[in-house]
């Protein structure tokens, strides 16, 4: 038996909510927010500052929408109203725990996987993501004022570049080591010399180390085993850990229309406009084992026969909308899975960007 972890936001749904707050309620809000997403790359991934983790944007960006006025109610208001769910996935996440023990493990602040519950069904207390009380910390005044000044100064910094392998801050250009400097200055003196500073001590987003301690917990609670037993289904680099640790263990570890760093990590890549391949693949996880994946031919650039699969599925019990939709997105060419061990890596990068761009929009597909 085997148990389905997946991220939210991209496997599941088209936002990303904190962005999309950001871009809402604070000034040219999504250039400030796609800065300090970048700015999160660079700690995690290439200086892998100690104690900080991928997907700590989320917090980095708390005491920036406590100054523009951001309560609990807003919060919880706005991510109701603005839920986007991918394809396929209103159909399936109702049916996934009558097939497989599953889990949403998302670094997605609370409101946001509550309303995702509310209208899928999904059983809130297999969701891990990142708590957060906006109404429990108080902002004088002249905090306000400054953190929304440092706001809009971040919001005019340039993009940070850096070569692919960059290890540390002498391998950046001039203008990015600058614009960098002057981030570090600002969220690990200037905001934590503030009474709202203590948001970075109290508030823990559910990324990276996070979502692989989570994901352990969860094979904990079903007591199928560990990772060796565990689907992930991820697509950035807040699950770069979590894909690791379920490789390693040689249990299957999926990048869902990912980018490079979720790419990385995983052993399959699954490029599609529907969620539901997702509940398929699961099935047949579940009738067969892992080896149904690995047994299945692959072409030249490392793509598996997906008629196969579908042909071996069609004869399982699954229900028709589900099967339905998977078959028509395989007929309209829209779902592709490589095996990553016989893929050019590169070239699987180029398109799984391209989808995730083309499956959750321009801006939150090119975010880390």
């Amino acid at each position: 038996m085997f148990q389905l972890n997946m991220d939210c936001e991209g496997p599941l749904t088209q936002n990303d909510n904190a962005f999309e707050l950001c871009q809402e309620f604070i000034p040219s809000g999504g250039r400030f927010f796609s800065i300090v997403s970048k700015y999160d790359d660079f700690l995690a991934d290439v200086i892998q500052k100690p104690g900080y983790k991928a997907g700590d944007t989320l917090k980095l960006v708390l005491p920036f929408l406590k100054a523009h006025g951001i309560t609990d109610e807003i919060m919880e208001r706005f991510s109701e109203r603005t839920l986007v769910l991918l394809p396929g996935t209103e159909a399936m996440l109702p049916e996934l725990n009558t097939l497989l023990p599953s889990f949403i493990i998302s670094t997605s602040y609370r409101p946001y996987i509550e309303a995702l519950c509310r209208l899928t069904s999904f059983p809130l207390e297999n969701c891990y993501c990142t708590d957060v009380c906006m109404d429990a910390y108080s902002l004088p005044d002249e905090e306000a004022r400054l953190l929304q000044d440092l706001s809009s100064e971040i919001a005019e910094m340039e993009m940070m570049e850096w070569p692919p392998d960059a290890k540390s801050y002498e391998d950046l250009g001039p203008a990015s080591k600058h614009v960098i400097l002057r981030l570090d200055e600002i969220f690990w003196k200037i905001v934590p010399s503030m009474s709202i500073g203590r948001m970075f001590d109290e508030v823990n987003p559910v990324g990276g180390t996070e979502k692989a301690r989570a994901l352990k917990d969860s094979t904990i609670r079903t007591g199928l085993g560990g990772p060796e037993r565990v689907i992930y289904a991820g697509d950035s680099i807040t699950d770069s850990d979590a894909l690791d640790l379920v490789r390693r263990a040689k249990g299957l570890s999926i990048s869902f229309n990912g980018n490079r760093y979720a790419l990385r990590s995983a052993e399959y890549a699954v490029l599609s406009d529907n969620t539901c391949i997702l509940y398929g693949i699961s099935a047949l996880l579940k009738e067969a084992g892992k080896g149904v994946l690995s047994a299945a031919p692959v072409n030249e650039i490392g793509m598996l026969d997906l008629d196969i699969l579908l042909e071996r599925l069609s004869k399982l019990p699954v229900k028709g909308q589900i099967m339905d939709q998977i078959v028509n997105s395989h007929q309209n060419g829209l779902i592709e899975v490589y095996r990553m061990d016989e893929a050019d890596l590169e070239y699987v990068i180029k398109k799984s960007e391209r989808a995730r761009k083309e499956v959750r929009g321009h801006q939150a597909g090119e975010l880390g």
